[in-house]
Parts: structure tokens; C-alpha cells; sequence
């Protein structure tokens, strides 16, 4: 063979392999979104969306903010753009889907540290005082924000539960243990751990471990594992096979996350199953994804408002949320 006909060959060889993160579909990509991403953003949205990226993505330890219930950074009003937010710390993309009469509210989300995914409580982490979620999310300077898991309802406060840091139950006698509801650990690194059912040697095993706990979750269910779709028990709580408003987060990479909404008992759309949430998830490109508390407590709030067809006046008051904070200062970036 020719010298320059192998040159020409492997140059060949180098672009094909160069593109194949691009084209090539994986269960932990993340999925093609139709949200029109400005090119400041991509730049740094893109690394992470790769399944096969050889650098990891390292926190930007310039943006990491306390781990405690304080609040995020204020906001950039000139960092709201059509379809979200963006500022040196975080970019958002907010989406609304509409498919087979269900109405899907989607927040695309990529951080610079892991502190900016946080959780907000209505009292302290033993009381059980509730809010609106749609205050909470104002006084934390979210960007965007859901409701959790509405821990409080737990009149004996013996689920597994932490709260920035901060384990809600001590242990007594291992009763937060549970052979039925799975749970969501969130790390010091932003990663999720999901476990399908918690039984006692589960809990053990965690807590012996070195996972640093920040947030953790006891409602469920699981709805995507280790970048596979989990196939939800027709037996699980919180009415599995009805079609329900529900609420939902996923983890799609480093620093890269969904918040997703699906709307229900209205007449624009009339909610989903666990199992078809758990479709979307997957859709989505979710490597772990999460039920969280539905029905009338799922709400979605960004820039101050609540991003569904949620009327005011109707939205539930509850113990906790989930957000995104940035971690910007704004009045510096103005100067």
C-alpha cells in the first residue's frame, strides 16, 4: 500500500472515531433536547454529555458553596434567557413536552460544583412545619426548583432522611430500615447511589462505607439503576399504575441533571404511571433517576413562579425541596 493512501486511510479512521460519541446512542448520554443552547453554554455542557469521555469532569472548587441550608447566590436577572438561565456557574434549560394528552415539564441542569444541588427545608430538619415550595424557592435564590419528598409526613420520623448534611431520624433500633420503599443517596460529589428496597444490612453496608452523605431520600421508587430502566413493581405505594401528577429527578452525568414534572387530573393532561415516568426518565438519558412525592405536591418552580399549569392558589404547602443555586456573584459579574 501506498504511504499517502495509509496516511489518507488513518486521518479516515481518526475522524470516524473522533465522532462516534456524537452519534452513537447510549443509556447514559443524554438525550438530544430541543432547548436551543447558546454556544457559551455548550462549551462547557458538552463534555459531560459524552458516554465515552476520557477527562472526568472535576468540581470548579471556585463555586462551591457551604454545605448547609444557607442560601444560593442571588441572580443574574440578565442570566434569564428564553428557555432558562445561565450565568459562570450554572446553565438551565426548561422545556415543556406534550405527548400522548401528558404534559411534561423538563429542567436541564449542569453545574460547576456539587453544592449548588441542594435542599431546602420549611422548619428545622425535626420539625414539621410546611411552605409552599414556591417560597422556599425564593428565599433560597433558586434557580429552579421541586418539591421532595415531603419528609414531615412521616408523623414518626423514622424514614431514612438526611437534609444538607444532616441525618432528620437517628436510628432507633433500625426502624428507618425498610424492606418496601427504596432510597436516593446523594454525595458529596453530586453522585446518586439509588438502593431498591433498604433493608438493615443495606443500611450498614452505607453507612460504613465512604460515601459521604449530603441528601438522601426514602420514598421511591427507583425508576432508572446504573443506566438501566428498572421495571417498577405494580405493588409499590403511591398508586403505581394510576395515572398521576408526579415528580421526578435523574442524574444524566457529572454535574448534569434533570428535574422532571409530569402534569396530572387536569384537563391538558391526565398524568402518568410510575412505569411511564420511568420510561421518560430513561428517554431523557438518566444513569439514576428517582421518584419523588406526587399527586398535588408536585410542583416545579422557576424564576420565582411555578413552571405548570398549577393554578396559585391550589399549591400545596410542604416540608422540603430540591434546587439548584448558583454560585456566581452576580454584582461581581456586572462590573
Amino acid at each position: 500500500m501506498k504511504g499517502s493512501v495509509r496516511i489518507l486511510l488513518w486521518v479516515l479512521c481518526a475522524v470516524m472515531v473522533a465522532g462516534m460519541p456524537f452519534v452513537v446512542s447510549a443509556p447514559n448520554q443524554i438525550a438530544e433536547a430541543p432547548v436551543e443552547w447558546d454556544e457559551g453554554a455548550l462549551s462547557w455542557l458538552l463534555p459531560s454529555a459524552c458516554a465515552e469521555e476520557t477527562q472526568p469532569v472535576l468540581p470548579d472548587e471556585n463555586y462551591a458553596l457551604p454545605v448547609d441550608f444557607s442560601a444560593g447566590m442571588p441572580l443574574n436577572p440578565d442570566g434569564y434567557t428564553e428557555n432558562g438561565y445561565q450565568d459562570d456557574s450554572i446553565t438551565v434549560g426548561m422545556e415543556t413536552v406534550e405527548r400522548d394528552g401528558v404534559k411534561w415539564r423538563i429542567a436541564r441542569v449542569q453545574v460547576k460544583h456539587p453544592s449548588q444541588l441542594r435542599t431546602a427545608t420549611a422548619g428545622g430538619v425535626k420539625s414539621s412545619k410546611t411552605a409552599l415550595p414556591s417560597s422556599m424557592a425564593k428565599a433560597k435564590n433558586a434557580v429552579v426548583a421541586i418539591n421532595a419528598d415531603y419528609f414531615s409526613n412521616d408523623p414518626e420520623k423514622t424514614r431514612f432522611e438526611f437534609r444538607q448534611g444532616e441525618q432528620i431520624t437517628k436510628n432507633r433500633g433500625g426502624k428507618y430500615t425498610n424492606n418496601i420503599k427504596d432510597v436516593l443517596v446523594i454525595d458529596a460529589n453530586g453522585d446518586f447511589h439509588t438502593f431498591i428496597t433498604f433493608p438493615k444490612e443495606t443500611y450498614e453496608a452505607l453507612m460504613a462505607s465512604d460515601i459521604q452523605i449530603v441528601n438522601a431520600f426514602m420514598f421511591g421508587p427507583v425508576l432508572v439503576q446504573k443506566g438501566e430502566l428498572v421495571q417498577v413493581s405494580e405493588e409499590y405505594g403511591y398508586n403505581p399504575t394510576g395515572n398521576e401528577p408526579r415528580t421526578a429527578i435523574g442524574q444524566t452525568g457529572p454535574l448534569s441533571y434533570v428535574l422532571v414534572i409530569a402534569e396530572g387530573r387536569t384537563e391538558e393532561s391526565e398524568g402518568v404511571t410510575q412505569q411511564e415516568l420511568a420510561d421518560f426518565m430513561f428517554e431523557l438519558g438518566c444513569v439514576e433517576a428517582y421518584n419523588l412525592d406526587g399527586g398535588n405536591s408536585a410542583t416545579m418552580v422557576f424564576n420565582g413562579e411555578l413552571y405548570m399549569d398549577k393554578d396559585p392558589k391550589t399549591e400545596r404547602t410542604q416540608s422540603d425541596i430540591i434546587y439548584f443555586a448558583s454560585a456566581a456573584d452576580a454584582a461581581a459579574g456586572q462590573e
